[in-house]
């Protein structure tokens, strides 16, 4: 289970994670879709290095560089680019760019990858979707984001070519404004009994 995290501000980060980890959580994914975002990532990195902390919302080359010399362990886009995987193997950094539909599927194996983003999951098809590319794709395994919650990140767990779920249910934006590292771990916990 990835945690997807979207820092408003970077005071938190440390908060935040410290709270993921307590509740069995360590796949951290700092989403690059706010100007906190470089600092948070670079405070996760510093101060929780056995954590496996990648970067999320890549768009393009500069950012995949900048996450690989900061520590990132793994980079993740919404959609598929050529250059950008082109970079991460360059680099040795794993990579899942985003599919939804059974083109960019084959695209991105084409490009020699096995393990994809499925974004947005429930708007793409959600776990029906995914169950139908089981026979076309059989070497293929997806982390599904993307309205995702506790009510039916089961299903997505259960498909034999889902291999992990990524959300941002777990650490809310108003469960780090209002500094409840409580509500957090408590989730964490909830969440990894899925797993």
């Amino acid at each position: 289970m990835i945690s997807v995290l979207v820092f408003e501000s970077a005071d938190v980060a440390v908060e935040t994670t410290g709270a993921l980890l307590e509740g069995g959580l360590d796949v951290l994914e700092v989403t690059l879709r706010t100007s906190a975002s470089w600092t948070a990532l670079e405070l996760i990195i510093e101060h929780f290095p056995d954590a496996l902390t990648g970067v999320g919302t890549v768009l393009d080359v500069d950012q995949m560089k900048r996450a690989r010399d900061m520590g990132a362990a793994f980079a993740v886009s919404p959609g598929l680019e050529p250059d950008l995987v082109e970079c991460a193997t360059e680099l040795g950094l794993f990579y899942m760019p985003g599919v939804a539909t059974p083109s960019e599927v084959m695209q991105a194996r084409a490009l020699g990858l096995n393990a994809l983003k499925f974004f947005p999951a429930q708007a793409a098809g959600g776990p029906a979707m995914l169950r139908s590319f089981v026979s076309p794709f059989g070497d293929v395994s997806f982390c599904p984001t993307g309205g995702i919650d506790f009510d039916n990140v089961a299903d997505y767990l259960a498909l034999e070519n889902v291999f992990c779920v990524g959300g941002s249910w777990i650490a809310t934006r108003e469960d780090m404004r209002a500094g409840d590292w409580r509500a957090i771990t408590d989730k964490a916990k909830r969440a990894k009994l899925h797993v």
